[in-house]
């Protein structure tokens, strides 16, 4: 190397050296992977056979395939031949018809909330971007400790943090019944600071798939009626868990009937299978029409500063079925078959691990409800399933029901098996 290649080597190494030194970003870590979609990730790249990944929560069909719903297709067929459309910006709250008509869908279309004109609907980037709007409503209205469940949606815990909340968790999974935790919930809403803000699962519970009863749901209300509390309802899953949209929507007109002021996030991902079109609505019930005005305004303000103006796509989608009385009769019919399917696959799992005599109870499977089971299955166990069997899942236990079909779910029970004995 000549004296000129030499200095000139030197002069490049001390100019990356510099640009290190002097990077305004050279405190920024690099952060993980999120724990559930990294699942996506590995399965993707694992190029065994007989891979199962029960991870992430999304529908598939007997074959494994992501499902399209006929009635979604048939929409979206109307849209795009419609010459009167276009592709200019909606609304900062939304496409209207939207957004009223997934405030019935929640709250029923007699409720005193619909009735008396008191509510109020923004249109969001699906359930995530619905609990994020209502968390920065919150902290800017009404800033207080935020609760969550024990476990919950990993998201909720940053979401609201993000947002300037306090979290905190009530007690909710009680594994040695692989239940509820009732007692330990209703004590720790009755011990709560007055005026606190508690998040609630209406229905499918993430991660459990663990529901109160409708009497338990009676307590839990005089609880945070008692405590002067805030409820927060996230519907990520109305009509998918037992595939009746009225049902799944119970606690949350039973709260509303009582005289609640409330928020209720929905997510279309789940029940319309609309993932990747980000469609959700978050909904406001108040004591008076006015208010609703108002707070309807405060979080048009949040919104526009946030996503300025919500995707038209997948809230015309979701707008067509529901204000469309054929097409939403359709919609009621497929979703109880994807509701069935994952019912079918629990008893399935249930009457397999039975047949193996493997150590435990497994009655939890078929108790909870909704797309998740929560196992009990340790982060041990988890592991050994990954690294042995190809089965991807999150290492707290919990699976994806649609994950499993009539081809996999013996190789996924025998599995089981095998850690459970052996680890």
């Amino acid at each position: 190397m000549t004296i000129t290649e030499r200095i000139h080597q030197l002069a490049v190494q001390l100019t990356h050296a510099n640009a290190s030194e002097q990077s305004v970003f050279h405190n920024v870590p690099l952060a993980p992977p999120d724990a559930i979609l990294n699942l996506n990730t590995l399965s993707k790249a694992d190029p065994y056979p007989t891979k199962i990944n029960v991870g992430v929560g999304a529908y598939r069909d007997e074959d494994g395939k992501p499902w399209v719903l006929p009635v979604v297709k048939k929409a979206e067929s109307v849209i795009v031949n419609d010459a009167s459309l276009d592709h200019e910006y909606l609304p900062i709250d939304g496409l209207r018809k939207f957004t009223d008509a997934s405030a019935k869908l929640i709250l029923g279309k007699t409720s005193p909330a619909i009735v008396e004109n008191r509510f109020a609907g923004i249109q969001t980037i699906s359930g995530s971007g619905a609990v994020r709007l209502g968390a920065d409503f919150l902290n800017r209205f009404r800033k207080a400790t935020v609760y969550v469940s024990n476990p919950t949606w990993g998201n909720h815990h940053d979401i609201f943090r993000d947002a300037g909340l306090p979290v905190q968790t009530y007690p909710y999974w009680d594994p040695d019944v692989r239940g509820l935790a009732f007692q330990a919930m209703i004590d720790e809403i009755q011990e709560a600071p007055k005026g606190s803000i508690f998040v609630l699962h209406p229905c499918a519970h993430n991660p459990t798939g663990v529901d109160p009863t409708a009497d338990q749901w009676r307590q839990i209300a005089d609880a945070i009626r008692h405590g002067e509390h805030f409820p927060f309802f996230d519907c990520a899953y109305q009509g998918f868990a037992s595939g009746d949209l009225d049902r799944d929507a119970a606690a949350v007109r039973y709260f509303v009937e009582q005289g609640f002021e409330l928020l209720v996030a929905q997510s279309y991902s789940k029940n319309m299978g609309l993932y990747g079109e980000r469609t959700g609505c978050l909904t406001v019930v108040t004591k008076t029409p006015e208010l609703a005005l108002n707070v309807r305004s405060q979080m048009c303000k949040l919104s526009r500063a946030s996503i300025s103006n919500p995707p038209a796509f997948g809230a015309r989608i979701v707008s067509m079925v529901l204000n469309d009385e054929q097409l939403f009769t359709e919609w009621k019919g497929q979703l109880k078959v994807m509701a069935d399917r994952i019912i079918h696959m629990r008893e399935v799992l249930f009457e397999t691990l039975t047949e193996l005599k493997t150590p435990g109870t497994w009655n939890h499977i078929v108790d909870q409800i909704g797309m998740f089971t929560f196992t009990g299955l340790n982060a041990a166990q988890v592991k050994v399933l990954r690294d042995k069997h190809h089965i991807y899942m999150t290492d707290n236990g919990r699976i994806s029901m649609a994950g499993l079909n009539s081809g996999n779910i013996r190789i996924f029970a025998e599995a089981v098996d095998d850690v459970v004995r052996h680890v």
